[in-house]
């Protein structure tokens, strides 16, 4: 019965990621040599000059990537320079490149980088998006935009996918299909997808052929040495009485339906086709989600957030949370600055730039900063609910272990005996797994 529950936090995760739903079809892209076709017209007329010396595991990841022939997905955790890689690829083989990314934010922060790393006029820099439409020899585009029918994607020698496991989402792969680009580079700090489509990406863009955790790099020198701290709250009596008698309602359910939710061979997709008639598995779904919230919004957490603010009252410190009405609540309690989805742009624009010049040395945040923002450098991070899943972990570490003469810390804060323990558990004991998994 406990991998049961397990099992539906993992279900619950996937749906609160919806982008991530299940492929219908495969696609599989044949390799290329590395040398382009003599009748292919990809030369960019242009001639990129790369400003900064790599770092010794950049260069490692590009001949890597080179040795594969120009194809392959490069895994580095999130604040590792995931960016200088691709501009090393576009100055090695001065191609039209085509820079693929998931937010309006990173479009810019691309563009930018680009111009002033990569030494090139700002009129060899185009955007798609954002309501402009401008190709260029190196082009960014949104994955939103590359997918629509008449995206100008054709006629670039270069794929750059940055964030690449949001290529695999049924309405992205279609990029990879119609580019015809010939090098293809995938860049992500953690290609697994919930519906466990990343093997549809190292088809679409190439295998992986360099991964690097963070624990090494730390270790090397290249990040911050950093430590974890998982802290355990207790539910108040109220709090422990609902989470005990909704997960009651939830375990009668499975003791009375195992047997025949599990007859087709797929219990929770039984489960959830008998959902949308039966009102009894309705309610046990039901039960189940209302109990999660209440572990993963535990009214503990807040306390102990303000006690680890006040430890680290003289650092920089960004608080996370899974869900937008925790965060609005430890703003307000906490008089914090904060940041959701629903933060207007320019209101985001303008938090992030205070915190960055330190008018703001604390901030919380839903899973608006996970990716696709520049985020300015803090030393702490305060994850007050997460899911299970080892990348939104990994991004949130990310956040915090760019170089920095200090040690940083993250702390993870957990509710006492309900399921988010082995949420907490299996997410930790996944990305060890995966850290450990030599490159393909």
């Amino acid at each position: 019965m406990l991998a049961h529950q397990h099992a539906l936090d993992d279900l619950f995760d996937s749906l609160d990621n919806a982008e991530e739903g299940l492929l219908d079809a495969t696609l599989d892209v044949a390799a290329a040599p590395l040398d382009a076709p003599d009748d292919l017209d990809l030369a960019g007329g242009f001639r990129p000059k790369l400003a900064l010396t790599p770092r010794s595991y950049q260069a490692e990841a590009l001949a890597a990537w080179l040795a594969a022939e120009g194809r392959g997905t490069v895994i580095l955790p999130t604040g590792a320079g995931k960016t200088m890689l691709a501009l090393m690829a576009i100055e090695r083989l001065k191609l039209r490149t085509l820079i693929v990314v998931p937010t309006i934010e990173l479009l810019h922060q691309w563009r930018a980088t680009a111009v002033e790393r990569l030494g090139l006029a700002p009129e060899k820099v185009g955007v798609v998006g954002d309501g402009r439409r401008e190709v260029r020899p190196v082009t960014i585009i949104t994955y939103a935009s590359a997918s629509m029918p008449e995206a100008p994607i054709s006629g670039f020698g270069l794929l750059v996918c940055d964030e690449a496991h949001h290529l695999p989402a049924p309405g992205h792969r279609v990029i990879a299909e119609r580019s015809g680009a010939p090098y293809r580079l995938g860049l992500t700090a953690t290609p697994e997808r919930g519906d466990g489509q990343e093997a549809e990406l190292y088809r679409l863009i190439g295998q992986p052929v360099y991964r690097r955790a963070p624990e090494e790099l730390a270790a090397e020198g290249h990040l911050a040495r950093f430590k974890e701290r998982r802290i355990y709250v207790d539910l108040s009596p109220d709090e422990a009485i609902r989470y005990t008698t909704l997960m009651g309602e939830w375990k009668w359910f499975l003791a009375r339906k195992r047997g025949a939710l599990a007859r087709g061979g797929d219990f929770f997709g039984e489960l959830i086709r008998r959902s949308g008639s039966d009102p009894a598995a309705r309610s046990a779904l039901r039960a189940h989600h209302q109990a999660r919230m209440i572990a993963l919004n535990a009214e503990a957490k807040i306390a102990e957030t303000a006690r680890l603010l006040a430890r680290h009252r003289d650092e920089k410190v960004l608080i996370f949370s899974e869900f937008n009405l925790l965060v609005d609540r430890l703003s307000r309690t906490l008089a914090l600055p904060s940041l959701t989805y629903r933060t207007p742009p320019e209101e985001r624009r303008r938090t992030l730039e205070r915190f960055r010049a330190g008018r703001y040395s604390k901030l919380a945040a839903g899973r608006v900063l996970n990716e696709g923002v520049d985020v300015p450098d803090a030393s702490v991070a305060i994850v007050v609910s997460g899911n299970s899943t080892a990348r939104e972990h990994i991004q949130r570490l990310g956040r915090v272990i760019r170089p920095k003469a200090h040690e940083a810390v993250l702390y993870e804060l957990v509710t006492r005996y309900t399921s988010e323990v082995g949420a907490a558990r299996r997410r930790r004991r996944t990305r060890d797994d995966r850290s450990q998994t030599p490159t393909g």
